[in-house]
């Protein structure tokens, strides 16, 4: 039996955490560049975070504002990505369908979740078609999709967008880099980039760039309810 090759999962891993593998014994002195590393990582994302607000704030307000509009017309919210942004989605949906005692849930879906929807489509059609066909099924001109990427070069989100779009969908796009394909995209309303090489440091802006999104939705949306 052929043991898996780990050679490039420890370069990885020593790239990112070199103290680890310096073969030190003066915990003193490891625990310094833990603490140096840290930190200088939580400076990355503070200043990444600061560089998204002074370019998109007035963006993001204008697209919470969209969003509960849509929501008050009976419009429902889809989200989507792969991997870890898949999970960004269903953390986005539970932010809306669970918003706490205090707040109204509004009808929010995460589209990787369905196991059997998601595995049939890959294997009878393609990966590329896995959101855009759930957006043909479901999606309406009143509702909402969401798509994230760390890459913004994902085929099925660009597919699911241009599908959104045909539908009358407002469209939202999250990407990291310099946006990727979805930057080159008319079918997004509203794309929010996090200008970075780290798939860490542009997952965790993008943690902030949803929450606040949800933020100020909920709030537009209850003062739309209240004016009404």
């Amino acid at each position: 039996m052929t043991r898996p090759d780990t050679k490039g999962g420890t370069e990885a891993m020593e790239s990112l955490y070199p103290f680890l593998y310096s073969g030190t014994t003066d915990l003193s002195a490891v625990l310094d560049q833990v603490r140096a590393s840290t930190v200088a990582k939580t400076e990355e994302i503070i200043e990444l975070r600061r560089k998204v607000a002074a370019v998109d704030a007035a963006r993001l307000a204008r697209c919470a504002r969209d969003t509960a509009a849509r929501f008050a017309a009976g419009g429902r919210l889809f989200a989507f990505g792969n991997g870890g942004s898949a999970t960004d989605a269903q953390q986005l949906a539970t932010l809306f369908l669970n918003p706490g005692p205090d707040a109204i849930p509004l009808p929010a879906f995460g589209l990787a979740n369905d196991t059997s929807v998601v595995t049939a489509l890959c294997n009878d059609v393609g990966v590329e078609v896995v959101f855009a066909r759930q957006i043909a099924a479901f999606g309406g001109k009143h509702d909402i999709a969401v798509g994230l990427s760390t890459s913004g070069n994902s085929e099925n989100l660009v597919r699911a967008f241009d599908e959104a779009s045909r539908r009358g969908m407002l469209t939202i796009g999250l990407a990291g880099y310099e946006g990727g394909k979805m930057a080159e995209l008319d079918s997004i309303d509203y794309l929010f980039v996090a200008p970075s090489a780290s798939v860490h440091r542009i997952q965790e802006a993008q943690t902030t760039i949803y929450q606040v999104l949800w933020e100020r939705t909920v709030a537009e949306f209850s003062r739309l309810r209240e004016s009404a």
